[in-house]
């Protein structure tokens, strides 16, 4: 019997990357810089594109300085791994499985994430950031466009995510959705996934088979 073609789709910060509570920090600082009066701000826009959250939530006039300030935090930024992450891409790479990072991240940052981790790059067929999508998640487009360059159906691909708007894209795209509790609580992610794990050290590549 041929074993059928799966892929697996990966979201990073929250998933790959275990850089959530910075990014949480960095935004509550511009946030209280240029005051949105949304509640619970940098929670409420993980998963989203930049253009996005700038065209959502700030005056025009002020989005250049708030972007600004983003990269100059993002410069100084660490990009640690979450544990188990080097291992499950390379079981997913002796396994045939073909993998990709599907990011609300712009290329610039990947760039220097890449940077830091010579060899990283390699495990992936594909790197999907905000320059491939109009509509950010939780729109699908994200997953959509990456099962297409992977060629596998996104009913064979399975999507790693952490975050409420990046598991509702997940599911919207009709792919099998494994959220990782490391940004949110774990009751939480229940409703939005197939099955919620704390580390991909709980899977192995014949899982997803």
């Amino acid at each position: 019997m041929t074993q059928r073609k799966v892929a697996a789709l990966f979201d990073l910060d929250g998933v790959l990357v275990d850089s959530e509570p910075i990014y949480t920090e960095i935004w509550n600082s511009i946030e209280r810089e240029f005051p949105t009066g949304v509640e619970q701000f940098a929670y409420k826009i993980k998963g989203t594109t930049l253009p996005n959250i700038l065209a959502t939530y700030f005056a025009e006039d002020d989005r250049p300085a708030v972007m600004a300030l983003l990269k100059e935090k993002e410069q100084s930024m660490a990009y640690p791994l979450f544990p188990g992450v080097v291992e499950f891409l390379a079981a997913l790479l002796d396994a045939g499985i073909p993998a990709a990072i599907v990011t609300s991240s712009g290329d610039e940052k990947m760039a220097r994430l890449f940077g830091m981790y010579p060899g990283f790059r390699d495990f992936f067929a594909e790197v999907v950031t905000d320059s491939w999508v109009t509509r950010g998640k939780p729109d699908p487009e994200c997953y959509l466009k990456a099962a297409e360059a992977l060629g596998v159906p996104p009913q064979d691909c399975y999507v790693f995510e952490d975050s409420y708007n990046g598991l509702k894209a997940g599911r919207a795209a009709g792919a099998h959705v494994i959220a990782l509790a490391t940004s949110n609580p774990r009751d939480t992610l229940i409703p939005l996934s197939d099955r919620v794990i704390d580390t991909l050290l709980e899977l192995t590549a014949e899982d997803l088979i």
